[in-house]
């Protein structure tokens, strides 16, 4: 089935929690997005205007842009947005829920609750590399997404993490109370709340 992703980031974002990435016989079930608003957000990699590194978030919704960060890991995110707006929801945790020993092979000594708790976990636990750059999730190709079979029961809402530019927006979104969700330490000033799912 494919998702509707054509709409503003802040409203598709949360409809990934609870849907399923899958990719190099591990599937991850999404617990925490981020939203990042392209010409609208300083934060996002395609603020500037597109580049070799960032051309797929000006493409269709429902690809895979990944990126490389830190030297060390690759991080994940889902285009949104109308065709060439340039939008995108970041993976940042989630829960393996198949392919639980070849996710284990590929985070090391990690416990089974971190395997995907992290926008780098979450790419190692599914194998995913810049050659999957672009891929379209909803084709017969390596990666699919499938929608979420029940809305979360309740989504909270904060500042998102690790961004230096427009870090005040409460565009980071997780299902409230699970524990697959990342550790994060919020400052005196950043707001979070949660809502029921309408």
């Amino acid at each position: 089935m494919v998702m509707d992703l054509s709409g503003p980031v802040v409203e598709v974002a949360p409809t990934l929690l609870g849907a399923t990435l899958r990719h190099g016989g591990v599937a991850v079930r999404i617990t925490e997005v981020e939203a990042y608003d392209g010409p609208n957000d300083p934060a996002s990699h395609a603020y500037r205007g597109p580049t070799a590194r960032n051309a797929t978030m000006f493409g269709p919704p429902g690809h895979l842009y990944l990126y490389f960060t830190y030297g060390m890991h690759w991080a994940a995110n889902v285009v949104c947005g109308p065709d060439g707006h340039a939008s995108g929801a970041l993976l940042r945790a989630g829960e393996v829920i198949e392919g639980i020993e070849l996710a284990r092979s590929r985070r090391g000594r990690s416990p089974d609750r971190d395997l995907a708790r992290g926008p780098g976990r979450l790419c190692q636990a599914l194998h995913l590399t810049g050659a999957m750059r672009g891929a379209y999730l909803f084709g017969a190709g390596e990666v699919s997404l499938d929608p979420a079979p029940d809305p979360a029961p309740s989504i909270s809402i904060g500042p998102r993490v690790g961004v230096s530019a427009a870090a005040d927006r409460p565009w980071r979104f997780w299902i409230t109370g699970d524990r697959y969700v990342s550790d994060y330490r919020r400052s005196p000033r950043a707001a979070v709340s949660s809502a029921p799912r309408r």
